[in-house]
């Protein structure tokens, strides 16, 4: 019977330590609370912030009051029954030596062009830049304009060019039709508009 009870007690011991076998034997830390593993956080890559591109600055001189108010209007011209065009840039005024300038252009029904154009020369005088303008075809006498310093016109082919100084502006105009005539004309009948602007700048 005694036999019986030791080979009970050393079964039961056996299955304890069984269980206890995840764990070390150090009796001093056995009922301690186990250690917790530490969580290593993933690293994430360092994102250098861009800086916003910078839109480039506008270099373009604003123009003077006087050049706007010379150059000529829709109203200036609605007698000429024309629209809004595209400006070329024709006949003389290609030539022109330009600083601070502005330009516009209508277009007739019948497809010929008109284009003003003002331009104001700060390092010299506007009458220097007229006279000396070269300008091809022949010259056009057309009726001289009061409070204006220097007159000129040309026609080569079907476009007329006509040259006014006043101070530090030049005036250009530029009438391109289907004939000589025709551009004459319409040169003519806007020329007191285009002084009366020039002189009111």
């Amino acid at each position: 019977m005694r036999h019986r009870q030791v080979l009970a007690v050393a079964t039961v011991a056996l299955f304890g330590l069984s269980g206890c076998a995840d764990r070390p034997n150090d009796l001093d830390t056995y009922y301690d609370d186990p250690t917790p593993t530490p969580t290593v956080e993933p690293s994430q890559p360092s994102v250098k912030p861009q800086a916003n591109p910078v839109p480039p600055s506008s270099t373009r001189a604003p123009v003077p009051a006087a050049v706007s108010a010379a150059l000529l209007t829709d109203e200036d011209v609605a007698e000429e029954e024309v629209v809004p065009g595209e400006s070329r840039m024709s006949g003389c005024l290609t030539g022109l030596t330009r600083d601070t300038s502005r330009s516009i252009a209508w277009s007739y029904p019948s497809g010929s062009t008109l284009e003003h154009q003002v331009t104001e020369y700060t390092g010299r005088a506007a009458s220097d830049v007229v006279l000396r303008a070269d300008c091809d075809g022949k010259k056009v006498t057309l009726a001289k304009q009061t409070g204006i310093e220097v007159q000129r016109a040309w026609c080569d082919g079907t476009t007329c060019t006509v040259l006014l100084a006043k101070g530090k502006l030049v005036s250009a105009l530029s009438v391109t039709a289907g004939t000589e005539a025709r551009a004459t004309e319409a040169a003519k009948r806007l020329l007191p508009i285009v002084a009366q602007r020039l002189r009111s700048a």
